[in-house]
């Protein structure tokens, strides 16, 4: 009898614990350069893709950091934006650069090769975010999460100056 009255008390609380509300996990995105067009001014626009990582919504409102192309000197990354992307989804926001000359050389170098040519790049940094108050209201202070992804950017055949 005193066995089936434990049992009892803890299937009772294993209910009640059951019942608090659940709790959103949050996880750094993942941020990864989509493609880059090379504008006529000689600026570079980079279509950044965003990816939220977390079980709740995410509203994200800036970057900071960097990249670099090849293994030269990496130049600034920034971008003022305001984007709430739901759990497990991406959206992307578009970035402009400016290159440096040995930038513009390696990609030029790049683009001879036609679809053949792979250029190495880099971006990291930190992107600002807050969790959706509709996901999280008891969470409302900001986070700053760190970035990072290497890769390689190729010409795209048959649309110029555009690379992915």
């Amino acid at each position: 009898m005193r066995l089936i009255r434990c049992f009892a008390l803890a299937v009772l609380a294993a209910c009640l614990a059951a019942c608090g509300p659940q709790r959103k996990s949050v996880f750094p995105p993942s941020l990864t350069v989509q493609q880059m067009q090379v504008l006529p001014n000689g600026m570079w626009r980079l279509t950044v893709r965003i990816q939220n990582n977390s079980y709740g919504g995410m509203d994200f409102s800036a970057i900071e950091g960097s990249l670099q192309v090849a293994s030269e000197t990496p130049v600034r990354l920034h971008a003022a934006f305001d984007r709430d992307i739901p759990s497990f989804a991406g959206d992307v926001i578009s970035v402009d650069v400016l290159p440096t000359p040995p930038m513009g050389k390696a990609l030029a170098a790049t683009a001879a090769k036609g679809s053949a040519g792979a250029l190495a790049y880099a971006i990291s940094g930190t992107i600002h975010a807050q969790p959706d108050l509709a996901d999280r209201p008891d969470d409302k202070n900001p986070q700053d999460f760190p970035f990072q992804h290497s890769d390689f950017l190729s010409p795209v055949p048959g649309i110029a100056n555009t690379f992915r």
